[in-house]
């Protein structure tokens, strides 16, 4: 860097990645470089806003897996996927927001998503997606895919 006078991207955007460019769907988010990992979040919101479906939700569960959400009040939190048999991922989000992770069914997920009346239309609280358990979880969720939006007030809270 100092011998060339270049900066530290110029530098390492020339060298190999320590992790892979590519993975399919089931790739642990560890080993997919951070423009991979953009590329798969974006691919699968673009495909859950084209055609909104049960199945391209779940893909776009599967591609944000580990990454941080915030809830209505803006507290952060994460979800993980575990594999069951035939190396597939169950239908069982596990939420990491404390030391004790709280599970979040599938079944929760897809109620709330039938509960939306259009996709990108204002979602005042969590409540109004139903009386489901772990809706503010899903509340968080589902503004970060773009399926719902959020009052101006609650947008400044989760995106800070």
């Amino acid at each position: 860097m100092s011998a060339l006078q270049l900066s530290r991207p110029s530098v390492t955007s020339y060298l190999p990645y320590a992790k892979g460019v590519y993975f399919p769907e089931t790739a642990e988010a560890e080993n997919i470089s951070a423009g991979a990992e953009r590329q798969r979040h974006y691919r699968a919101v673009v495909a859950l806003k084209k055609n909104p479906c049960e199945e391209n939700l779940w893909k776009c569960v599967v591609a944000f897996r580990g990454c941080e959400f915030k809830t209505l009040s803006g507290l952060p939190f994460t979800y993980m996927l575990k594999k069951g048999r035939g190396d597939e991922f169950t239908k069982e989000l596990w939420i990491d927001r404390r030391e004790d992770g709280k599970s979040l069914a599938w079944s929760s997920v897809v109620l709330a998503y039938h509960n939306i009346g259009r996709i990108g239309e204002v979602v005042g609280r969590p409540k109004d997606l139903g009386d489901i358990r772990g809706v503010s979880y899903i509340y968080g969720m589902f503004y970060r895919f773009g399926l719902i939006d959020v009052p101006e007030k609650v947008q400044e809270k989760m995106t800070m």
